[in-house]
């Protein structure tokens, strides 16, 4: 299985050689991703070059049980390339060790997420969605949306708690590092 290639500019020309290099570098992510329950996984990935002659590049990848990402800022972009091919390594490493440790105590529960394309206003409106995603919800303990949330470099993470009859609840990373949870109920509409 090949995942495919869907590379981005900003502010710099994507030459055949930069999108080779990329690619060459992040081949070896599809050695982790299983064919059948992720079949034509897209890889995008977004590189920007800045003024002060710094290169940002951004790798995501939605799977059918997390979503990769990671990015890196560097002044060498072959350097940054690696980085990110390093870090995305790591992140399914940890992610596999996890899940094979929770296989062994109660199961796996995990998440699909998909990435909708940016949506812009047209109207002069003071609120505009310039984002949006869609979340496939399933069911998953604390320490699983955590791990979820950690992984997509996010600082919060909505789930299903599955400790909490399967209520939408939150996650977040707090000011001093720890984490928070945020938990829901169901209102009855009728009182």
């Amino acid at each position: 299985m090949t995942l495919e290639y869907k590379i981005r500019g900003e502010n710099i020309q994507t030459t055949e050689a930069i999108e080779n290099y990329v690619i060459s570098r992040l081949e070896k992510l599809n050695t982790y991703i299983d064919e059948s329950t992720n079949p034509n996984p897209i890889a995008k990935i977004n590189i920007r070059k800045y003024n002060e002659k710094t290169f940002k590049i951004e790798v995501t990848v939605p799977l059918k049980s997390l979503t990769l990402r990671a990015e890196e800022t560097r002044s060498d972009l072959y350097e940054a390339t690696d980085f990110v091919s390093d870090k995305l390594a790591r992140q399914i490493r940890k992610y596999k060790t996890r899940v094979n440790r929770k296989s062994r105590e109660k199961g796996f529960k995990g998440i699909e997420l998909t990435d909708a394309l940016p949506e812009i206003a047209e109207e002069a409106n003071p609120i505009t969605v310039v984002r949006r995603k869609t979340l496939s919800l399933k069911p998953m303990d604390v320490e699983e949306a955590i791990l979820q949330m950690e992984m997509l470099g996010h600082t919060f993470f909505i789930f299903k708690n599955v400790d909490n009859t399967e209520n939408l609840d939150i996650v977040y990373r707090r000011d001093d590092g720890a984490y928070g949870l945020i938990e829901t109920n169901d209102l009855d509409s009728s009182k």
